[in-house]
């Protein structure tokens, strides 16, 4: 039996790691094209093809072999000073791409998008509801999904979209919050933070992956699909109970002011995911976060 061939996009990241390795897992043959070299503690060896380009720009994407089974974005920049290089990673970058494989039959393309597309509107967030992006990553990541919907309309390009929420678990920088909270916690740090009075939704890495492998397997099609815990947990009651289990850290609750553009209250519906690809994510974020501190324990020894 023919191996299947998956181009991740952005296969560098915390997202890309993880996927090209349940791919690696199965056997799969895996390709990854980024900007960037991935960092030590994400490489996967000589099994996987690294490529270095630009996905906004369509003569780096000519340079490669376009025979894939599924090709996978996770590309383009969450936060840039300029507008226009965010504009260009997610929305023109997504259009190149769907430019070279509407010309080559692929099974799938899964854009991964994030839960930012709906902006203002009031949570639980229904893939039906009309979205209102605030941010301009927001509207960029919502421009392509509409411009991927068209293509599936018109042309039968095979896209599903994936509305992520906040991916945490192994591997993952520690500019993002649960592994800022843990290293400032290990490190003994008194560090600051927001008053952590918002609302969001979190999801362990595993999950998503075990959804992406189920959209995989059902052939799923034109479909934007919400993937998150679909509860919305308190920051402050996060970083607490994260400095409680470590029982060093010193949280400055407060100290950095909320962004203007961002929602108190902020998680999915995933009824859809429920009945579409029978997804479901085991919840239990407690055990999962100590995990996950005993996991960068090891790390550091």
């Amino acid at each position: 039996m023919a191996k299947n061939k998956i181009l991740i996009i952005g296969g560098t990241g915390f997202l890309g790691y993880h996927l090209a390795k349940k791919c690696l897992k199965k056997n799969w043959k895996v390709t990854i094209f980024s900007l960037n070299k991935p960092k030590k503690k994400r490489y996967l060896g000589k099994k996987v093809s690294y490529i270095k380009g630009d996905i906004s720009k369509i003569r780096d994407l000519k340079k490669m072999q376009k025979n894939f089974d599924y090709v996978v974005n996770f590309g383009g920049y969450v936060n840039h000073r300029n507008k226009k290089v965010v504009y260009n990673s997610h929305f023109t970058g997504c259009k190149n791409l769907v430019r070279i494989f509407s010309k080559n039959k692929i099974k799938l393309f899964l854009q991964i998008s994030s839960g930012a597309e709906y902006g203002y509107m009031k949570s639980p967030h229904k893939e039906n509801m009309i979205c209102r992006p605030q941010t301009g990553y927001a509207k960029a990541k919502n421009l392509a999904t509409k411009f991927l919907i068209t293509e599936n309309i018109k042309n039968n390009f095979p896209c599903v979209i994936l509305r992520l929420y906040q991916v945490y678990g192994e591997k993952q920088d520690s500019n993002r919050i649960i592994p800022f909270i843990i290293e400032s916690c290990l490190d003994k740090k008194t560090f600051p933070c927001s008053d952590g009075k918002q609302y969001k939704d979190f999801i362990e890495v595993d999950e998503v992956m075990k959804a992406i492998f189920k959209i995989f397997k059902l052939n799923i099609n034109g479909e934007i699909i919400n993937i998150g815990s679909g509860k919305a947990l308190q920051i402050k009651k996060i970083i607490k109970f994260i400095c409680k289990k470590i029982k060093t850290g010193t949280p400055q609750f407060g100290k950095i002011k909320i962004r203007k553009e961002e929602i108190n209250k902020y998680y999915p519906s995933i009824k859809k995911a429920k009945s579409l690809i029978n997804w479901s994510p085991e919840l239990n974020f407690e055990r999962k976060i100590v995990s996950l501190i005993n996991f960068q324990k090891k790390e550091r020894n």
